[in-house]
């Protein structure tokens, strides 16, 4: 392997033996893969555990505040955090297009960071939590019916290291 000038002829380092250099490795001290940028996959398991949960964290109508009956798919993503303490997770916040695009952003954002709130307040450093709103911009369906419009009225959880 070549190296570079400002290496004084080295290649650049990989000091978790995965084949990508530590200047491309997002996740230099973790052994990962290209398609993850240097970074773990991120299992399977954990993905399916954060989409169920995502379909289960309910808002009251036109509000930010979170039903009680989202409490057991949030302590799904606390745990899946407290197992796996190198994750970050972002929480992204959509509506359905009822309303203002203004006011679908305020409330989207809201609901994102309410549940970022949550995740939070059960000891979860606020530097692996992020939260944004993307209002009605992204629907997953027809906002054309009832069906499709409780779709869109969502949050998307994404883990990343």
């Amino acid at each position: 392997m070549a190296g570079v000038a400002r290496m004084q002829g080295c290649p650049v380092p990989d000091s978790d033996g995965d084949g990508i250099n530590d200047e491309e490795d997002k996740c230099a001290a973790i052994r990962g893969v290209p398609e993850n940028n240097g970074c773990p996959a991120i299992s399977r398991a954990i993905e399916k555990k954060l989409a169920a949960a995502s379909r289960n964290i309910f808002f009251a109508t036109g509000s930010a505040r979170l039903l009680a009956t989202s409490a057991g798919a949030l302590n799904t993503i606390v745990q899946i955090l407290r197992e796996s303490p190198d994750l970050e997770l972002h929480v992204e916040g959509h509506t359905d297009n009822t309303g203002t695009a203004a006011g679908n952003l305020l409330l989207s954002t809201q609901r994102a960071q309410a549940v970022a709130t949550y995740i939070l307040k059960k000891g979860i450093l606020p530097v692996r939590v992020s939260s944004a709103g993307s209002g009605s911009e992204k629907p997953m369906a027809d906002n054309d019916t009832p069906q499709g419009k409780a779709k869109n009225r969502r949050v998307e959880l994404k883990v990343h290291y």
